[in-house]
């Protein structure tokens, strides 16, 4: 049982998939299935279960998780003990998001980047993504996760994390939204839309009303995505909203999903960062977990 092995077993953990762990990790899926029959054969037992299509942990699995976790936690201190002028990354990262970021992608990313630098402190805050930009261009923040603008300065250097697809969503309560949004043939332009105030969902927005011929009905204007789908809920109004932030979103049993006439693209996710920043060691090393 050795380092590599344990590294490539956490990654496969997060991302459960064989193939995105051993592009990610930079080996051939014959050596990345090759070390997780070697580390079932050690530990005498099912870690994985796998099928062409999917990974999960078995019940020892979720234990040896943590037995590695731990490993290389205690691996990366014994190293700094023995040898405290070796090259071990220390300071801060300074990182912005949404609240929904912060349930839905951050987790994995941050996960591993501890694994392998312990001593970096992290300073998280949360946000509207369509102000990402100006909180790294006026260096607030080191690295922000947001969607990719339709338009992005050369001096702003962006990783795609995730495709995110977008949809319509409508209350399920009793009201007039729900009730309009019921019938066979909706009647688009008298229903109230709930949308954002500025950035790339905003103009996701205004051209998928173009593209249907509307002139809306706007209800509000909101910051955040989080507020579109609690306005929603409510029984405001309809919104178009990243389908991520339904899936993550206290109130998504409240919510419906309605067919939209038109395709609406989906939204880039990713890390930015200034492009002149990218060799700064510890946005480098957090860019590499991406």
């Amino acid at each position: 049982m050795d380092i590599r092995s344990l590294k490539l077993y956490l990654h496969l953990c997060d991302s459960l998939h064989f193939a995105k762990t051993a592009e990610q990790t930079h080996v051939s899926p014959s050596t990345l299935s090759r070390a997780m029959q070697r580390l079932e054969e050690e530990v005498g037992c099912k870690l994985l279960e796998r099928d062409n299509r999917s990974v999960s942990l078995t019940h020892a699995g979720i234990e040896f998780k943590r037995f590695a976790e731990q490993t290389l936690s205690e691996w990366a201190q014994l190293k700094q003990r023995i040898d405290p002028q070796q090259n071990v990354l220390r300071g801060r990262l300074n990182i912005f998001c949404s609240v929904t970021a912060a349930y839905s992608h951050l987790p994995p990313l941050l996960e591993r980047f501890r694994r392998e630098h312990p001593h970096v402190e992290i300073n998280l805050t949360t946000g509207d993504p369509a102000n990402a930009i100006n909180e790294i261009q006026q260096n607030k923040a080191d690295v922000a996760i947001l969607a990719m603008p339709e338009s992005l300065a050369p001096s702003i250097h962006f990783s795609k994390i995730d495709s995110v697809p977008l949809s319509i969503i409508a209350p399920t309560m009793p009201c007039q939204v729900q009730q309009m949004v019921s019938q066979a043939e909706i009647e688009w332009d008298k229903l109230p839309f709930i949308v954002p105030d500025h950035g790339p969902g905003r103009r996701r927005i205004d051209n998928w009303f173009k593209q249907m011929g509307l002139k809306p009905n706007i209800y509000a204007q909101v910051a955040g995505q989080e507020a579109i789908a609690s306005m929603v809920a409510l029984g405001c109004g309809v919104g178009i909203s990243p389908d991520v932030v339904i899936q993550n979103s206290p109130v998504r049993g409240r919510i419906q999903m309605v067919a939209s006439p038109v395709e609406i693209p989906g939204f880039e996710l990713g890390c930015c960062c200034k492009d002149k920043r990218t060799d700064d060691p510890i946005i480098n090393a957090f860019l590499q977990v991406i």
